[in-house]
């Protein structure tokens, strides 16, 4: 199997991961999923933290190479959207790696943030700020292609209801339910990585030429 290909297959294996992982984990919790966002699934006091690291470690690795595999079409490389996709899924890594100190934002104990959990709140944010530009960029080069004109509509819809849905989970306005627009969020942006990397895969070169 080429690399290209097996980079491609990264974007719909990678958001798979990390969905069951998030389900898995939120199962395993005591609180509701509605009141544990997903990076405190992998926090200190969560119940087997691990399977969270690993749908993060993932996620990200498979995004990068998903990101490599758009930079070998000749179409894309002088654009910025495979690099978008490749720093999203560093950044993904490291909001792994770098955990949140605590499931629960709030509550008793909680005395301020460690700096591993500031980093994580930094590389979190990259990840979304790639996870909503980079879809966005490759469909604007798409658009001319008659053979990726199928998929780019259904992206921007995609990313614009995730970045609506973020908007309202940061605004703070529907606080008890902050975990399932997050969920919502982050599985709208994926969905929109997965229907790109299914499009290059069918595309039957893993690449636009």
């Amino acid at each position: 199997m080429r690399l290209d290909r097996l980079g491609a297959w990264g974007g719909v294996v990678g958001p798979l991961v990390f969905t069951a992982a998030w389900v898995v984990s939120s199962l395993r919790q005591d609180q509701p999923a509605a009141q544990i966002q997903l990076s405190g699934l992998a926090a200190e006091n969560a119940r087997d933290p691990q399977v969270m690291i690993a749908g993060f470690a993932v996620l990200g690795v498979c995004s990068a190479g998903f990101g490599a595999a758009l930079r070998r079409s000749a179409s894309l490389r002088k654009s910025a959207g495979p690099w978008l996709v490749i720093v999203s899924g560093a950044a993904t890594v490291a909001a792994g790696a770098f955990r949140r100190d605590r499931m629960l934002l709030s509550g008793p104990g909680f005395v301020g943030e460690s700096w591993h959990n500031q980093v994580h709140d930094v590389v979190s944010a990259i990840a979304y700020a790639g996870m909503l530009t980079a879809p966005l960029v490759l469909v604007r080069r798409f658009r001319a292609n008659p053979r990726w004109a199928a998929v780019t509509c259904p992206v921007q819809v995609l990313v614009l209801a995730s970045a609506a849905t973020l908007a309202v989970f940061w605004s703070g306005t529907a606080a008890p339910w902050d975990g399932i627009l997050q969920r919502a969020a982050v599985s709208l942006a994926l969905a929109a990585e997965a229907l790109l990397a299914t499009r290059l895969l069918l595309d039957g070169r893993a690449g636009v030429r």
